[in-house]
């Protein structure tokens, strides 16, 4: 798995002066992370909300594997709005936690066309209506249509 060390200056603050190192964390880590912290349709399936800013804190801090030995990063630090650490140091941190964990270009391309192409295929299925057997048309996917008579 891939590292990358760096040497904090005093910078950002005395307090987090010193050596960290990240490491690559595994797919299914990445994956559990997201999971965690997203919920789903119990219907469909499909993504209602995401914590990005969690996803991202839980991120840094599995492949945060050493820090300075005062222990200055916490993931409650990294998520504290009030007195979390410093926009420069989180940016910096998220950068490389993404640089390590996240999606190449390519892959990150290849799977936004698969998902791309799904949402297209999902929008067609939803674009049609069923009838009851009361002849009522009823619509089925995201908008909300008012239920008329059907006049033939």
């Amino acid at each position: 798995m891939r590292k990358e060390v760096i040497e904090i200056g005093d910078e950002y603050g005395e307090q987090y002066k010193g050596k960290y190192v990240f490491q690559e964390i595994s797919w299914a880590k990445r994956s559990r992370i997201i999971q965690r912290n997203t919920k789903y349709s119990q219907f469909t399936g499909q993504v209602l909300s995401s914590d990005y800013v969690a996803i991202q804190a839980e991120t840094i801090m599995a492949s945060l594997k050493e820090q300075p030995e005062h222990k200055p990063i916490t993931l409650e630090k990294l998520l504290d709005e009030e007195n979390g650490i410093p926009v420069g140091l989180g940016e910096l941190f998220s950068t490389i936690a993404n640089r390590l964990c996240g999606l190449t270009a390519e892959e990150h391309r290849f799977l936004s066309d698969k998902s791309e192409e799904a949402n297209r295929i999902q929008a067609s299925r939803n674009i049609g209506s069923a009838r009851s057997s009361g002849g009522q048309s009823r619509s089925y996917g995201g908008s909300q249509r008012k239920q008329s008579k059907s006049s033939l």
